[in-house]
């Protein structure tokens, strides 16, 4: 039986460490077996002190296993900055110029075109956001974030806790979601990208934003056999850890692909020159992060297999040629959404939230946007959906599709947007 293992936690935690290169649950080792086409997976237990690494050799060998990998941790792809700064007075517009600035996704636009559609803020569209949780009801301890409607959830799963009550310990799977999903004209907060949508929460990472492989293919699985339209998944694996390795998330993303879910991924904060998996998967729709001024962030990933960028904060790289990079300058803005602030009761408008995991959220609500449209038929594939963001995104860097951008800024205003009528000749 696939078996997730919860880390040892004290206390509450709100930010997780950086990914390590290789990382794993020590004494666990993955195992598929049996034949290709329905292979079992079960996590094997090793005696004390037998190291993982000889163990995953001594099993590759056994007759029968497909494959034997330790059962790598994944992290949240969030960078922190701490708070501090005042309060901007000029309302969500002000604080959001991930979605309405010069540099953002074109919000408003996309809220027209959607509205017009008969389907404002994403209505009839499901994201999965497959993370640290959501603070999406009041239970025991736990309260509802303010701004995210009770009515806007649909029932997931705590494949870390072993229960239907998927709940935020860590405040990152609440702000990912809040990203998508918060409620607009309410007197509170900020604003969602597709608030209309609903959000399916899954659990598999910890308070301390960690959760291991099977955890993760588990929660994978989980929302794609539930046909949600959108996966949302918010972390990454150590730069080292390949596709061979997490046998048991690639089984799981092409589940998704086979039910016609589009799957989001944050590309990783390592500033290195390859996306991290499980993004890099070409399963996953992959996205860098960009800073208020249009240029790659400075922690962002980068590479061949990037598909997009959206607003993730914080300072830029220094590129050169790019006349939006200005790395001796002040850094931007970071992305401003509800989660806890101090405890799991109290919310507010945390300053301290930059990554590439707020840049996927992005993505996947622009997704949920063009699903809601219906530019691209009642039930597009995600073949479809990508090459729409794509086809629409806004060329940053040099011209062209590049490694630094993918296809540039996904743009929420142009993919929505109707095709013009036509021009009569005569």
């Amino acid at each position: 039986m696939l078996r997730s293992l919860l880390l040892a936690a004290v206390g509450t935690a709100l930010v997780a460490p950086a990914a390590g290169a290789a990382d794993y649950v020590p004494g666990e080792v993955i195992v598929r077996s049996g034949p290709e086409s329905a292979p079992v997976t079960r996590v094997v237990e090793l005696a004390d002190g037998d190291p993982v690494t000889e163990a995953v050799a001594r099993l590759r060998r056994r007759r029968g296993v497909l494959s034997a990998t330790p059962n790598y941790i994944a992290r949240a792809s969030l960078v922190p900055n701490d708070p501090g700064r005042a309060r901007t007075p000029g309302g969500w517009v002000e604080d959001q110029w991930n979605f309405a600035g010069p540099f953002g996704v074109g919000a408003p636009a996309a809220w027209d075109n959607v509205a017009r559609a008969g389907r404002p803020g994403g209505r009839g569209v499901v994201v999965a956001v497959v993370d640290t949780g959501v603070a999406y009801s009041d239970r025991g301890r736990y309260r509802r974030s303010p701004d995210l409607r009770g009515d806007r959830f649909v029932h997931g799963y705590d494949f870390v806790g072993h229960d239907r009550h998927p709940h935020d310990l860590n405040g990152h799977g609440t702000h990912v979601a809040s990203t998508i999903a918060e409620s607009v004209d309410n007197g509170v907060g900020v604003t969602g990208l597709a608030y209309g949508a609903k959000i399916m929460p899954v659990r598999v990472l910890n308070r301390y934003g960690e959760g291991d492989s099977v955890a993760i293919a588990r929660g994978i699985r989980f929302a794609a056999r539930r046909r949600v339209h959108v996966i949302n998944l918010s972390f990454e694996f150590g730069e080292s850890v390949r596709a061979d390795e997490i046998p048991g998330i690639i089984d799981a993303l092409r589940l998704a692909r086979r039910k016609g879910v589009l799957v989001v991924g944050a590309s990783g904060n390592a500033a290195a020159a390859a996306v991290a998996y499980p993004a890099r998967a070409h399963q996953v729709l992959s996205v860098g992060a960009t800073t208020e001024h249009g240029c790659l962030a400075e922690y962002s990933n980068q590479g061949p297999t990037l598909d997009l960028v959206a607003p993730g904060g914080g300072a830029d790289q220094a590129l050169d040629g790019d006349p939006n990079c200005h790395p001796l300058d002040a850094e931007g803005r970071d992305i401003v959404q509800m989660t806890f602030t101090t405890g799991l009761r109290r919310f507010g408008l945390p300053h301290r939230y930059e990554g590439t995991s707020m840049a996927a959220p992005h993505v996947s609500a622009t997704a949920a946007l063009v699903i809601a449209s219906d530019l691209l038929g009642a039930r597009p594939s995600p073949r479809a959906i990508e090459a729409r963001l794509k086809a629409t995104a806004r060329d940053l860097g040099i011209a062209g599709p590049d490694n630094r951008y993918g296809a540039g800024l996904v743009d929420a205003g142009a993919a929505t947007a109707p095709p013009l009528p036509a021009v009569s000749s005569s």
